[in-house]
């Protein structure tokens, strides 16, 4: 009789007992597997919809700036040799190195215009881009379809006391108002939106734009790396990365997973006791049966073998059960907790295959010390209770 025929026949033998200890570490590894493919596949989630939101590259044209004060008397500052941004210089920026990673790129052209008695800030912007990037504005009415419709912040729809539906006048042109903005609370709401090419037409800046966001994934490559691709590209502009926006993005996602992790950590110690208990107490049961083997000549070794080659074989089963019910799990769950209901399910082989690892590690560590203390049982002291 060999030692893994012993041990298949004592599981055999103690179906139920061996039926709790599978569930218990099943139970087990399903939790971790939940959480890390919850986690993980919350976090793509989560990373997608925060890199939809705002800017976090910007691109500025290059100049050269003079602080002026005379007896200790702020003058001001004085802004001279100002480069300025060449439209088609942006099609560059999509052959970076990492373009991949480029989620939206929003030109602007911004100047000061007079609407009736009232001085305002235009800015002619791509509304497909800019919209895409600035999902969070509200707008009452629609977004503009054409170059003679504008967009209006909130204050300055109240200082031209304008609103969806009126027409106002610009440079001699009228223009219908589609919408206006909620209000926001930043420079928005004070601003003029038209269609890019009508900007500059009315600016005079053809071919020209003030500023440029950039929408950088952040998961694909840090964000300086980008930052220097695209300057080394327009080396006459100023490209700068807004590290609050990145910082607080890539914070928000690692506490996500710490907190997963930690929880998964509580769970494989849980499921190290319930092994640990079940095996002691297993390995008392059979005091006997280890005297027995004792007596015919069977080494420590092979005692603590047989207790191993049971765990491991219980073990590989709870792993396999339990990333199968983790899995399913998952899917269940996710449509609850994600962002949004497209939300993608994470498959990855490595939490397969470390999910069956992390049972048999669990399941081996937790019966060592109950091998190790069937192998050291008196052989007398256990024919006795025959």
């Amino acid at each position: 009789m060999k030692l893994h025929t012993i041990s298949i026949n004592n599981l055999k033998r103690r179906k139920a007992k061996m039926a709790f200890l599978t569930i218990g570490l099943m139970v087990g590894i399903a939790t971790i597997v939940t959480l890390v493919t919850l986690t993980r596949s919350m976090s793509n989630d989560i990373e997608r919809k925060m890199d939809e939101f705002g800017a976090n590259i910007l691109i500025t044209p290059q100049s050269n700036g003079l602080s002026m004060n005379y007896g200790g008397i702020n003058l001001g500052g004085v802004t001279f040799d100002q480069r300025e941004i060449k439209q088609e210089d942006l099609d560059k920026v999509r052959k970076i190195k990492n373009n991949r990673n480029i989620s939206a790129i929003s030109p602007k052209v911004l100047g000061g215009v007079k609407v009736g008695t009232h001085d305002v800030l235009l800015v002619g912007v791509d509304f497909p881009a800019e919209l895409k990037m600035k999902q969070w504005w509200q707008i009452f009415g629609s977004e503009p379809k054409g170059d003679n419709e504008v967009l209006l912040g909130s204050d300055a729809s109240n200082t031209l006391n304008a609103t969806s539906g009126d027409n106002i006048e610009i440079k001699g042109e009228q223009f219908k108002v589609a919408g206006v903005l909620n209000q926001t609370g930043s420079q928005d709401d004070s601003l003029v939106f038209v269609t890019l090419p009508k900007a500059q037409k009315i600016l005079g800046k053809e071919g020209k734009i003030t500023m440029a966001e950039v929408a950088a994934l952040c998961s694909g490559c840090p964000i300086s790396d980008m930052v220097n691709q695209i300057a080394e590209l327009l080396p006459d502009s100023k490209v700068s990365a807004i590290q609050q926006v990145v910082a607080g993005r890539l914070k928000a996602l690692d506490q996500f997973k710490r907190f997963s992790y930690a929880m998964a950590s509580v769970v494989v110690f849980i499921g190290s006791l319930i092994v640990f208990v079940t095996m002691m107490g297993s390995v008392n049961e059979r005091t006997t049966e280890i005297g027995v083997f004792r007596a015919i000549g069977f080494r420590k070794s092979h005692i603590m073998r047989i207790i191993l080659l049971e765990a491991a074989l219980v073990s590989l089963l709870a792993g396999i059960l339990g990333y199968a019910a983790g899995m399913g799990g998952a899917k269940l769950a996710l449509p609850f907790m994600a962002e949004t209901k497209n939300a993608h399910l994470v498959w990855d082989t490595t939490i397969a295959f470390g999910s069956i690892a992390l049972a048999l590690l669990l399941g081996i560590l937790a019966s060592l010390y109950p091998a190790l203390h069937a192998s050291k049982m008196d052989p007398t002291e256990a024919l006795r209770a025959l």
